[in-house]
């Protein structure tokens, strides 16, 4: 199906009440919900309680939003420290559902919703289809996973709220995927970036591309670059979308990219954002790049304070030509807890991800970082699918593209790096999020 033209896309917003609101409007209504959920953590969460009281913060010392830098920060240590239900601001039997993510402790990061709260979600995550020119007419094949991970109960709230078709596939089987797709008529799909290149690449293998009817892809759960989606629009012929969130949060529809693709637009009247300095916590400016702290404004089950995410990026506050005066968090550089210090360096896969991108043919953007330790020294290997068409050509040519590789690497990360080419699909594919780093050292 031909890639509808972006002067035609319709530019559609749900809520514009919401999503157009006036800054000072925002501002007000964010101060009004912070005062009460602020009122609400200190009486009926031990947890913050003491977190308040340990700082001298009374909740009358809250008048507004202006007055967030007052509070708390919360991590996801505190979440494992309180698991599975101890920073609940309700009864556990007004609970509706729980979600949660894998731990490093073998321990979920477990976080509760009430009904409210699974509503707002659903409606977030509707706010974000319909910036992706999605309706109740469509039919939306759902290839994140179910169950606790977030990612397919998220779209399948949002494509209920919208009044579509939600086809719950759920991750694996990639011929199953392709088959329901063409056979259900499905107009957009959601999973993560790197699964939709996969998917991508696995129809355009098939030969099934056109007799797809996708014009729209949602794709998130770890960082993209602006190039992987390009590659993932070119293949299928449709436009792609970054959708973004986390469990702790509510999970995907904190934010989305609206057509325009300048950044994605934050439900900031749920989910106040801040960026602030890794280094000192200090407010960064617009552009500035820096970690993402949100504070949960009406979220009943379990209210979060200055969550600090650990993803970086940037937030812009100018209206958008999508006409939303939402603030729009920029593409992220990566977490905090993903970067790696090479040789003093900070090194981001999504850097690697956009220099391969960069090179205009060669090589794939399949790739896979292993840092090791030798004589003391960090070791950088990359490890890169070659094109087919290369890999099957003379050694000499082989060996030109790993130079030509290893110095466009160099020049993207600032520190030299091993290359070390590979045959095409010899890197794993992942049906959930990609892993594109080991880390061999002992730190």
């Amino acid at each position: 199906m031909a890639k509808i033209a972006l002067e035609n896309w319709k530019e559609a917003i749900r809520d514009p009440k919401i999503e157009c609101m006036s800054r000072d409007e925002m501002s007000a209504l964010q101060s009004e919900r912070l005062v009460k959920q602020v009122k609400n953590v200190y009486e009926n969460v031990t947890f913050y309680r003491k977190k308040m009281d340990d700082l001298g913060v009374e909740p009358g010392d809250i008048k507004g939003i202006e007055d967030i830098e007052k509070l708390p920060f919360t991590t996801k240590e505190d979440l494992r420290d309180n698991y599975p239900f101890g920073l609940l601001a309700v009864p556990k039997e007004k609970i509706a559902r729980v979600q949660g993510t894998s731990g490093t402790t073998g321990k979920l990061t477990l976080a509760s919703y009430t009904q409210r709260d699974v509503d707002v979600w659903g409606e977030c995550v509707a706010r974000g289809l319909t910036m992706a020119g999605l309706t109740s007419l469509d039919r939306i094949h759902i290839c994140y996973g179910y169950g606790l991970f977030t990612g397919g109960m998220g779209l399948d709230l949002g494509a209920q709220a919208l009044g579509a078709m939600a086809i719950p596939m759920s991750s694996g089987n990639t011929k199953r995927q392709l088959m329901c797709m063409e056979d259900f008529g499905a107009t957009a799909f959601a999973c993560t970036p790197s699964y939709a290149l996969y998917l991508a690449e696995a129809a355009q293998e098939a030969g099934v591309v056109e007799r797809l009817q996708i014009k729209a892809s949602i794709n998130g759960a770890e960082p993209w670059t602006d190039e992987m989606r390009k590659k993932i629009e070119s293949i299928l012929g449709i436009n792609s979308f970054d959708i973004y969130g986390l469990c702790e949060i509510t999970g995907p529809g904190v934010a989305m990219d609206c057509i325009h693709h300048k950044g994605l637009h934050v439900y900031e009247d749920y989910f106040y954002p801040e960026i602030l300095s890794p280094s000192d916590h200090s407010a960064c400016r617009d552009g500035e790049s820096g970690e993402l702290v949100f504070t949960t404004l009406a979220k009943e089950g379990m209210p979060l304070i200055r969550y600090r995410t650990k993803d970086l990026t940037s937030m812009e506050r100018s209206t958008c030509e999508c006409g939303r005066t939402l603030p729009r968090i920029q593409k992220f550089t990566g977490r905090t807890d993903d970067m790696k210090v090479i040789r003093g360096v900070n090194v981001f896969p999504t850097q690697v991800e956009t220099a391969l991108l960069s090179m205009g043919g060669g090589v794939a953007p399949h790739y896979m970082l292993i840092v090791d330790r030798e004589n003391n020294l960090d070791v950088l290997t990359v490890m890169v699918e070659v094109d087919e068409k290369y890999f099957s050509d003379e050694i000499r040519k082989l060996d030109q593209l790993k130079i030509k590789v290893g110095a466009v690497l160099k020049q993207a990360l600032g520190v030299s790096v091993r290359v070390k080419l590979v045959e095409p699909k010899t890197i794993q594919r992942s049906e959930g999020k990609a892993k594109r780093v080991i880390d061999n050292r002992e730190l």
